[in-house]
């Protein structure tokens, strides 16, 4: 499931929300008017026109506005485009623009368009709060896959708005930020615990379940690479030390000649001879079997023996046969 299918999957959960009363009905109507909606002059009279990506929103806006206010509407579908993808769904009130639009607190007292929130949408009751969140992700809201970049984002008609809807959001227990991104106001929640609360309390629980669904698969896949990543990380240093170890052998026999100790000389052999072994698979090789500590622990005094002859005739020590992309190992 992609983003654009996940924001489907939020709003037809949230179109079928009925808000409980009718102030938060009116809440969540004013807010999609504002996120969604403009003021235009059409034959000299004020009209509101509401875009909108979501058909069955497109339908539940008609019906409130009859509902509520006893606005009648006019609705028309623009197709697709060379530039976008989906068809919008514009909805429209002409007669009584004007009157819906300072009902909705898109014009104040004086005509002059609102920049923010209405005032009573700022100041409404804790109950109405998730109704306006809902109204804004159903004018403009997107949900993105479980990952680094995981959000819940509103597209805001202003800073202003914005600002507004991060404190309703802090209200509810959700952390939210407004910025500028791509040239538009929005409105971001990132933090995955404050993205399922606030999905919850809009009313998106179908949703919510699938991305939280989503979350635990994507969690449970990076714990699974990680391991992988560190498996590969264990052997690659292994099979290194395994190419720096035998060097130094193969250097310290020559140091050593006849005067290397058998069980030594054996440990040496045996590095030699399995030269990308572990030293707890040098172990299983040997016969009669040894310890990963003894094999370790023999060809550390091979090595420490040869270092100390070289020290003593001036010689380059065991760690001088080492590729210099393998010193550390």
């Amino acid at each position: 499931m992609g983003t654009d299918d996940l924001t489907v999957a939020v709003k037809n959960d949230l179109v079928k929300v009925t808000p409980m009363g009718q102030a938060a009905r009116l809440a969540e109507l004013a807010t999609i008017l504002r996120f969604a909606g403009g003021l235009h002059v059409i034959s000299g009279q004020v009209a509101v026109e509401v875009e909108l990506d979501h058909k069955e929103t497109a339908m539940k806006l008609r019906k409130e506005l009859l509902e509520l206010l006893g606005f009648g509407t006019d609705a028309t579908v623009m197709q697709p485009t060379a530039q976008r993808s989906y068809p919008i769904y514009l909805v429209r009130v002409r007669k009584g623009g004007d009157v819906l639009a300072r009902q909705m607190g898109m014009l104040d007292q004086k005509r002059r368009p609102v920049r923010g929130l209405p005032n009573r949408l700022t100041t409404s009751a804790i109950e109405e709060v998730p109704g306006i969140w809902r109204g804004a992700f159903l004018a403009s809201g997107q949900l993105s896959e479980p990952g680094r970049s995981s959000a819940i984002e509103l597209v805001s008609p202003t800073s202003e708005a914005a600002v507004a809807m991060v404190g309703l959001a802090a209200r509810m227990g959700v952390q939210a930020k407004a910025r500028e991104v791509r040239m538009a106001q929005r409105v971001i929640v990132r933090e995955p615990d404050s993205m399922s609360h606030l999905l919850k309390e809009m009313g998106a629980t179908d949703a919510m379940a699938q991305w939280e669904e989503m979350r635990a698969r994507r969690e449970v896949r990076a714990s699974a690479n990680r391991l992988v990543n560190f498996d590969d990380a264990n052997l690659r240093r292994s099979a290194q030390a395994a190419v720096a170890a035998c060097a130094r052998v193969e250097r310290a026999m020559e140091l050593l000649g006849d005067d290397i100790p058998d069980h030594l000389l054996y440990a040496g052999r045996l590095r030699l001879d399995h030269r990308e072994a572990s030293l707890d698979e040098l172990g299983h090789f040997a016969d009669p079997p040894l310890t990963k500590d003894a094999v370790a622990g023999r060809i550390r005094r091979l090595l420490a023996m040869a270092d100390k002859k070289a020290d003593e005739l001036g010689v380059p020590n065991t760690m001088a046969s080492v590729p210099a992309d393998y010193i550390g190992y």
